[in-house]
């Protein structure tokens, strides 16, 4: 069993006013049917406010405190804005209690602060990304990440993404300086079946352990094959290479895709 060191975190009670309370859902919709298998218990949390749109353009702000997060594998930073207001951010590697961070056209390239994709110099390391102008960051934002500004044409970016996909983004979207923070989470081993448990996951059992009434993998004497050219789900759909994806529109900001 491994576990973090919790090197960088500096204060451990969350600012109360960028709380908010968290619901849990065991993976029910809103008419109480099971639509996720194997969630549920788990540690109570609290769900902070994180600004992922960087909108206080010009105003510069101060790193108070590096905190743990719950509900998501990065640090988070907490900030106190020159006006009085505070906001979590997501912590970027390098960034320490007493630095000055802010985000706009005449923000510096430097961790932690957020600027246009079109004013960041080519061959960046990049987080935080937004897909259209003033929806705030959707992608690279796990702990540990990071995407390189490749080129620019025109109103577009060229931004290569942690899977190795090339994208195309538009110009003016705000991206992070640096790579997200604490690398070190995906070393760790759980070690125990609780600790799984705390997490909010319960238990899952194999399809070939169970009946053929229970599922398409189950039956037969002994351990068998499955009995088919490709694992099924206990509902009877293909569980590998099933194609979810519906809107294709996308398509055409895709440059490479991941893997090819």
């Amino acid at each position: 069993m491994t576990g973090s060191t919790f090197e960088e975190i500096t204060k451990v009670e969350p600012e109360k006013s960028l709380l908010l309370p968290l619901k849990k859902k065991a993976g029910r919709n809103n008419q109480g049917r099971l639509t996720v298998r194997h969630r549920g218990g788990g540690a109570k949390r609290r769900l902070r406010i994180i600004d992922f749109k960087r909108d206080k353009a010009g105003v510069p702000g101060k790193v108070a405190a590096i905190e743990y997060d719950p509900n998501r594998s990065a640090n988070i930073a907490l900030i106190y804005y020159a006006d009085g207001e505070k906001r979590y951010i997501l912590a970027p590697v390098g960034l320490s209690v007493g630095d000055t961070i802010s985000s706009g056209s005449d923000a510096e390239v430097k961790p932690g602060n957020a600027l246009p994709l079109k004013l960041i110099p080519t061959g960046t390391q990049i987080h935080n990304i937004e897909l259209k102008r003033g929806r705030g960051g959707q992608v690279v934002r796990s702990a540990g990440v990071a995407a390189q500004l490749m080129a620019k044409e025109g109103n577009y970016a060229l931004v290569r993404l942690p899977s190795s996909e090339v994208r195309r983004i538009p110009s003016d979207c705000l991206a992070t300086i640096g790579q997200v923070g604490n690398a070190d989470h995906q070393n760790i081993k759980l070690g125990k079946a609780g600790r799984k448990r705390w997490l909010g996951w319960r238990p899952t059992v194999r399809g070939s352990a169970m009946s053929p009434r229970d599922h398409p993998h189950g039956g037969g004497e002994g351990r068998s094959p499955i009995g088919m050219p490709g694992p099924k789900t206990p509902w009877g759909k293909p569980a590998l290479g099933y194609k979810t994806r519906k809107s294709k529109i996308s398509d055409k900001m895709i440059v490479k895709r991941r893997g090819k």
